[in-house]
């Protein structure tokens, strides 16, 4: 069994910055690749953030590049998503997901073994 748990989310106004959490429980976490993804009301669930097992490798979905960063501490089990330069679009509920093998389709939601309850991020316009 492995669990995800997000944390961190909240209301905030435009222009202002968030921090998420994701801890993960029941296996070694450094086993998994990590990656957070965002789902609107009424639209698809969208890739926005991925990074390595270890860290080296990060990758960012186009509308966040240059705004936010993943990161993770393996000591901690946990993985994080630094928004800054917030927007009324980046509101959605976010989930953390943790893949079990390499491939290059991390982008893809059918790539991920598992997933967090997901957490509510609202922006402010």
């Amino acid at each position: 069994q492995v669990q995800l748990v997000e944390s961190g989310g909240g209301l905030v106004q435009a222009g202002d910055s968030l921090r998420l959490s994701c801890a993960g429980t029941g296996r070694t976490f450094s086993s998994f690749g990590m990656a957070w993804f965002r789902q609107a009301p009424g639209k698809e669930r969208e890739f926005v953030a991925h990074i390595s097992r270890l860290g080296f490798i990060t990758k960012y979905a186009d509308s966040v590049k240059d705004r936010f960063i993943i990161s993770r501490d393996n000591a901690k089990n946990t993985v994080w998503l630094q928004m800054n330069s917030l927007k009324s679009e980046d509101t959605a509920i976010y989930y953390c997901a943790a893949d079990t093998e390499y491939s290059e389709s991390y982008y893809s939601t059918g790539h991920y073994d598992y997933w967090g309850q997901g957490i509510q991020v609202t922006v402010s316009s």
